[in-house]
């Protein structure tokens, strides 16, 4: 996939060579845009060829065709580090320093999708990083996405963060990632820092479960979901993959609820994708306590960024998490609900290149 462009069109002064006008501005804003980039696509066009990838792997996944990942690539102090963006930041309006790529150390991305999420939520960033001159992997983990293993046999967090370790266990021996997380990716980040922290250059966690030693992840949503021990009980989105009367397996929220919860700001064509393409969310890892050490996990570079109209994650517990557990920078989006990638994409791109460049 390419670039998102966003072009403008001059005004046709005369009627009578409105045409002959239109045609010489297509063929010379076409001489401009080769030389200036190396693709051409709108935005529209993007999506529909991420919804059409999605509508072929959900078919994929069901009729038992298809497997492994959707990794591929699509086409001072700062301890009180704290940057709020505006709304949004136009495509036309990114203007990138030339200077960048020499600023940035480690170049590649590695992207971590949240509970019910898959490498397809990522196309937007995806497309920007490379834009950018940069290297962006997303990964399916185990259960999600177009990864066929049935998610009611994800039991725990190690299961369900292999395709991530299997990936930082292949990495060449010096070779480092920013490995970025979304949600409750933030567990298999944190685990990922525990098990691989010589791989890791900074972690970014997007409203994420960024959580201490000894908490579950699902502790982290305890405001908006209840308790633990209330939603295994209670819930009318549980799912019990292995029968009635066996323990729960796994949840999934309807859509409506989905919707307004993570998508209050999202744009229809972004839900509509979500809506192919969400999957059940394993229990067995979000109820699992993590184990982190100071050795290990305390010498990571960690990164938040909060999203400000955030329904399944609210401000004031995004703020509690920094605050109990603070990370080296934190950054801030106005008008963004649970997916940035989706409703502020180049408000979180643009962060996401600050970050890279500290040193």
């Amino acid at each position: 996939m390419g670039n998102l462009v966003c072009r403008s069109k001059k005004d046709i002064q005369s009627s009578s060579r409105s045409k002959s006008k239109r045609i010489n501005n297509n063929n010379n804003n076409s001489n401009n845009r080769s030389s200036q980039r190396k693709f051409n696509i709108t935005e529209e066009e993007l999506h529909m060829q991420a919804l059409s990838m999605a509508l072929q792997q959900h078919s994929q996944r069901y009729d038992g065709g298809g497997g492994g990942s959707m990794s591929r690539r699509i086409g001072g102090s700062t301890s009180s580090r704290r940057r709020t963006l505006p709304d949004s930041v136009t495509v036309e309006d990114k203007k990138q320093d030339p200077n960048l790529l020499e600023n940035i150390k480690c170049k590649k991305f590695v992207l971590v999708h949240g509970g019910g999420f898959g490498a397809w939520c990522w196309y937007k960033s995806i497309s920007l990083l490379e834009e950018s001159g940069l290297s962006a992997t997303a990964l399916d983990l185990t259960g999600s996405g177009i990864n066929l293993i049935d998610t009611n046999k994800v039991t725990t967090l190690e299961e369900y963060s292999k395709p991530l370790l299997d990936y930082l266990e292949n990495l060449q021996e010096d070779d480092k990632v920013i490995l970025v997380g979304h949600s409750s990716g933030g567990a298999c980040v944190s685990y990922a820092l525990e098990k691989f922290p010589e791989k890791i250059s900074k972690a970014i966690y997007i409203c994420a479960t960024m959580v201490l030693d000894g908490q579950k992840p699902f502790d982290v949503f305890a405001e908006e979901l209840g308790s633990a021990e209330v939603f295994m009980k209670e819930s009318p989105f549980l799912i019990h993959g292995n029968g009635k009367d066996e323990p729960p397996t796994g949840f999934m929220f309807e859509k409506l609820q989905m919707k307004g919860l993570y998508f209050n700001q999202s744009p229809a064509k972004d839900i509509a994708l979500a809506m192919v393409s969400m999957r059940q969310i394993p229990l067995g890892p979000v109820m699992e306590k993590l184990s982190l050490s100071q050795e290990k996990y305390g010498t990571g570079r960690r990164f938040f960024i909060q999203t400000l109209d955030d329904h399944a994650l609210s401000p004031d517990v995004q703020e509690k998490l920094v605050r109990e557990n603070p990370p080296e920078g934190v950054f801030k989006i106005k008008g963004s609900d649970h997916c940035p990638f989706f409703s502020k994409p180049q408000s979180l791109h643009k962060i996401l290149l600050e970050i890279a460049q500290i040193p």
